[in-house]
């Protein structure tokens, strides 16, 4: 299993359609998000596709890849279950390109005291959000993370494959199958053929479901026993 090395990473932020901030990677040709809208590819890749279509009214989630913090806050501000996140990012963004971030403004209501207390969460301590919503922030990836529970819903949300091809071979498909509970998910932005394979090769059933935005296609992966 390959281990990343810190990459030397120049992002830059760039307006995508939906008016919503997205991180733009030159080194990796890669964005954060769909330059199709970064808060509506959140809001169908991971809440509706996610944790809106997850029975349970308690859920333990996953996130691989918490960047800007966007999939987060998403999360607390969609309510009604009660939530156990924890989410991993070996590379966290400097403050000041967070503060620069439009999410609070383009969503509005209480989203900006509640970003704002998403970031300031000390890494590797678990904090209350509100009530229903507490969160853990590892500064780690998932090579090297062992987790200390089992997990309802995985949000998948590393940079694509051409980007990050080590966070896409089988290993990780292996690895989530073992700490998901039975009938957890996962839920990714991806739908490319071997990775659908690679999926199911792990013991997944998989289903393409329909993407968001610009993107035809999503892939959604259920631990079935």
């Amino acid at each position: 299993m390959q281990r990343m090395e810190k990459p030397k990473l120049s992002p830059v932020i760039v307006v995508s359609e939906d008016g919503s901030h997205t991180l733009k990677v030159p080194e990796l040709k890669e964005r954060y998000h769909s330059h199709k809208g970064a808060i509506q590819e959140s809001q169908h890749v991971f809440i509706q596709m996610g944790a809106n279509a997850h029975e349970k009214e308690q859920l333990n989630i996953l996130e691989i890849g918490f960047g800007t913090g966007l999939n987060v806050l998403m999360t607390v501000l969609e309510k009604g279950k009660q939530v156990i996140y924890h989410t991993l990012e070996p590379f966290p963004l400097d403050p000041e390109m967070v503060e620069k971030l439009n999410y609070p403004e383009q969503i509005g209501g209480d989203s900006l005291s509640i970003f704002e207390k998403i970031h300031d969460v000390p890494w590797e301590k678990t904090s209350d959000i509100n009530d229903q919503f507490s969160l853990c922030k590892f500064k780690i990836g998932l090579q090297d993370f062992v987790p200390t529970q089992l997990y309802d819903l995985i949000y998948y949300d590393a940079f694509a494959p051409h980007a990050q091809p080590e966070l896409w071979e089988s290993w990780v498909w292996e690895k989530l199958m073992r700490i998901l509970n039975p009938e957890g998910m996962i839920v990714t932005y991806c739908a490319k053929g071997q990775v659908r394979r690679d999926m199911q090769s792990a013991g997944f059933q998989v289903e393409r479901v329909p993407g968001p935005p610009g993107k035809r296609e999503m892939l959604r992966a259920t631990k079935v026993e």
